[in-house]
């Protein structure tokens, strides 16, 4: 009975062992992830290079905004990704309908005219977010395209074009701050230092990753 306690406790110390040693090469040998200084996985700005250097650099050169810029925004706005994916504001979507109904008068530019024959689709459409940037559909009245203009082929060209006619201005007096801020928000960087971004991190980061593309 004795010898049984003591194979048993014998048994269970090197168990132990065995464990901490295979926790400790586990830790050890895991796959290293690269990462810039504020968590993003680096394969993320790889994989916007990848997926937008090209045509990212035609739409700098159209339209005098800076590359770094417009990269950035690619992963802070899709993590680099290729479909980019999309995003329904149901918000948006409310105070379309109320423009539809005339229970409000306008949504920036959108007015109920714009919408008057718009199906539900149609709203809901505007009241997504498309291409690398995540452009709002409904910007595609006031730019007089198509909702398929800023999501299909020419998305990032009529990204950087909206870019560029919406907040050019902060961009070629290196306001990169305000300019990052304004895309996520409609509004400059606050005075009071505290961002009003869905991710308080969300400009800080976008500088970051301006200076990674401008070295890469």
């Amino acid at each position: 009975m004795l010898k049984s306690r003591r194979f048993t406790l014998v048994a269970g110390i090197f168990f132990a062992i065995a464990m901490c040693f295979l926790g400790w090469w586990l830790i050890e040998h895991r796959p290293v992830q690269l990462t810039t200084t504020s968590g993003i996985p680096r394969n993320a700005l790889e994989l916007a290079k990848e997926n937008y250097h090209t045509d990212i650099k035609k739409a700098a050169l159209a339209y005098d905004v800076p590359y770094e810029y417009l990269m950035a925004l690619t992963v802070l706005e899709c993590s680099g990704k290729r479909p980019a994916g999309t995003r329904f504001e149901k918000v948006v979507y409310k105070r379309l309908l109320q423009v539809k109904s005339g229970d409000r008068r306008k949504y920036e530019n959108v007015k109920k005219r714009h919408l008057e024959d718009a199906s539900d689709e149609a709203i809901r459409n505007l009241a997504t977010s498309w291409g690398p940037f995540q452009l709002m559909g409904y910007k595609c009245i006031g730019m007089d395209v198509n909702v398929a203009d800023i999501r299909g082929d020419d998305a990032v060209l009529q990204g950087a074009r909206w870019i560029s006619n919406e907040y050019g201005k902060m961009l070629k007096n290196q306001q990169f701050k305000d300019a990052f801020h304004y895309h996520n928000t409609g509004r400059r960087f606050p005075k009071s230092g505290r961002s009003a971004t869905h991710d308080p991190s969300y400009v800080q980061r976008g500088l970051e990753y301006m200076e990674y593309f401008d070295k890469n």
